[in-house]
């Protein structure tokens, strides 16, 4: 990223800015190298690596990643996904209200099954975030996974149940920690071309995300 721009993205507060659900890491690498990044090929993405990566470490339960999901990631997915860009990768991180928590298991229970069932299943989270608690949040998850996707839902809530997959789940804890990127989610890892450019949290607008990946230089 060029000197003007950081500059530009300082002056508005995007750097580092800080607006999102609370329970701090930037430097200059590449996505390789990168601990928020680590084993980034085996992560929930729309979109194909090797050009931008949009990297957001999200919590299922937190309305702030809810008002991301829905007013943000549509620019994204049209702009940056659909165009061929780059990535939108996903990294689970249950740190806000207590049904995240069985919801981010359930979440790669999915994953590991059937990744369109798993983006399913996000967006039904963030849709119906205020219907979920934690005693019925793996019910839910179930009924909605077996009416309206080709997954077993009894399964997937059986295995959350038993963290079946939790070595995914605990990998995108570790991967947010090595980092250091604190509890206020969303958290959004910004690499241009695989450089990291920077770390936004909240429910920033498509415009800052963009100008940070140089896609409004003209």
């Amino acid at each position: 990223m060029n000197r003007r721009r950081f500059l530009a993205l300082s002056g508005v507060g995007v750097v580092g800015a800080v607006a999102g659900c609370s329970s701090e890491a930037d430097s200059v690498e590449s996505v390789d190298s990168h601990p928020a990044a680590a084993d980034l090929d085996a992560q929930p993405r729309r979109g194909e690596l090797g050009g931008h990566v949009i990297l957001a470490f999200e919590d299922p339960s937190c309305p702030t990643c809810r008002r991301f999901h829905e007013n943000t990631l549509p620019d994204i997915r049209e702009n940056i996904v659909d165009a061929g860009k780059g990535a939108y990768v996903v990294r689970t991180y249950p740190v806000i209200y207590p049904w995240g928590e069985p919801a981010t298991q359930a979440l790669e229970s999915t994953f590991a099954r059937d990744s369109e069932a798993y983006w399913s299943l996000f967006d039904h989270y963030f849709a119906e975030q205020s219907s979920f608690d934690p005693d019925n949040v793996l019910a839910r998850t179930a009924t909605f996974l077996t009416e309206e996707t080709e997954v077993d839902g009894e399964a997937v809530a059986s295995d959350a149940r038993n963290r079946a997959h939790d070595d995914a789940v605990q990998a995108d804890i570790q991967a947010a920690e090595d980092a250091g990127l604190g509890e206020t989610t969303p958290i959004i890892l910004l690499f241009e071309d695989g450089e990291f450019v920077t770390k936004v949290n909240g429910s920033v607008s498509y415009e800052l995300i963009a100008e940070a990946l140089g896609e409004h230089d003209g």
